[in-house]
């Protein structure tokens, strides 16, 4: 197999309301566009198209507009969580290659970009079978340097799946699924560098077909994300649920937090009711209004040798991050009557149950977007 990169150069400058199968179509005939063919195209052209451009007035607030949720931040770079599910810096806002004071936004929906651009180009130039790729730039998370990844497709599977074909030993492959999209914006990203004005490639010899699925089928399920949350992320996002799904929690996960909050102590046990009887039994001892308690599919009674708040209190939060961590959401109230839930739950003599927390899948309560925590209330004496 051999791969042909080819940049498609001489566009003008994009400007809001232009048509780039119009402007895309003559350089890809002149390079002798075919069916097979894939086109990268760079987000910045598909933005600006698109109007996405804004004044570079109050870049927080156009950041906090397009994101859901602060992975990580350090000083003025923030890592979000964008609308699309992508995690990236800043939301995708970017101030290279635009006018001084502009700023462009990611498309709203790349995917609908590219199917929009790939069947219009595919119309003008007379082919059944090609693939576009929208390219943006993105950071990695454990290495240094940017690459081009995929933030929209059409025409082609994102997704080249290899699982139970046969490696060159003959074993079966059994997880290996190669991410065919990103490597198309990686490899495209060679010729259309920032200052090279070239916004659009022609990749040769990779398959593309006249169906397939968007981009957004690379983004990872959160429940098979071992990396869904950071630990700035889990934090910010700790407030209480408010209403729960009634999915059920998986034990491992249940036991790996609860290893996590009692940690070394010897003075705090937790009590996991699961089944719907023992539920009932733990809400009666709650104070009168148990709200969410009630629907949550799993409660965890903290329980101490000693009347020891601040070292229950410590376990609760422990177990709420990392019940977090695994997507959990949950909340906690103090036990109305520590006699009535010690019987409720034949406790062993000498522990006495102080708190409940209550854990599932969250409807509602979980964070959107979470802005730099508020300092109000933090006083520095010197």
């Amino acid at each position: 197999m051999s791969v042909e990169i080819l940049p498609i150069e001489g566009l003008p400058e994009v400007a809001r309301g232009d048509d780039l199968g119009a402007l895309l179509a003559p350089s890809l005939a002149t390079n002798a566009a075919r069916d097979g063919d894939i086109v990268a195209v760079t987000q910045k052209i598909v933005s600006k198209a698109e109007g996405r451009i804004v004044a570079d007035a109050d870049r927080e607030a156009l950041v906090a507009r397009e994101s859901v949720a602060v992975v990580a931040r350090r000083g003025d770079l923030v890592i979000t969580r964008t609308r699309h599910g992508f995690v990236c810096a800043n939301a995708g806002i970017d101030a290279s290659n635009v006018d001084a004071g502009f700023l462009t936004l990611l498309p709203e929906d790349p995917d609908a970009s590219a199917e929009h651009l790939q069947k219009e180009l595919s119309a003008r130039l007379g082919l059944t079978r090609l693939g576009l790729v929208i390219t943006d730039t993105f950071g990695r998370p454990w290495r240094e340097g940017v690459v081009d990844v995929a933030i929209g497709c059409a025409g082609l599977d994102p997704l080249l799946d290899l699982r139970g074909t046969p490696d060159d030993r003959g074993w079966e492959l059994e997880t290996t699924v190669v991410a065919l999209a990103d490597a198309v914006a990686a490899a495209s990203g060679l010729v259309m560098t920032k200052a090279s004005r070239v916004p659009a490639a022609l990749v040769r010899g990779l398959p593309a077909g006249e169906r397939g699925r968007p981009a957004r089928t690379m983004l990872r399920d959160p429940q098979d994300d071992l990396f869904f949350a950071s630990a700035l992320e889990t934090v910010t996002g700790l407030r209480p649920a408010i209403a729960f799904s009634d999915e059920p929690i998986e034990r491992d996960v249940v036991e790996e937090a609860a290893a996590a909050a009692i940690g070394a102590t010897e003075r705090v046990a937790l009590v996991a009711a699961a089944s719907e009887a023992a539920r009932r039994r733990v809400v009666a001892a709650l104070p009168d209004d148990p709200g969410p308690f009630v629907g949550a599919p799993l409660l965890i009674v903290a329980c101490a040798r000693e009347d020891d708040p601040l070292e229950v209190g410590a376990t609760i939060e422990r177990l709420r991050l990392a019940l977090r961590s695994r997507q959990v959401g949950s909340a906690w109230r103090p036990v109305e009557d520590p006699d009535v839930a010690a019987d409720a739950l034949a406790l062993p003599g000498g522990w006495r149950p102080l708190a409940v927390v209550a854990a599932g899948r969250t409807t509602e309560g979980e964070p959107g977007w979470a802005r730099p925590p508020s300092t109000d209330r933090l006083w520095w004496r010197d």
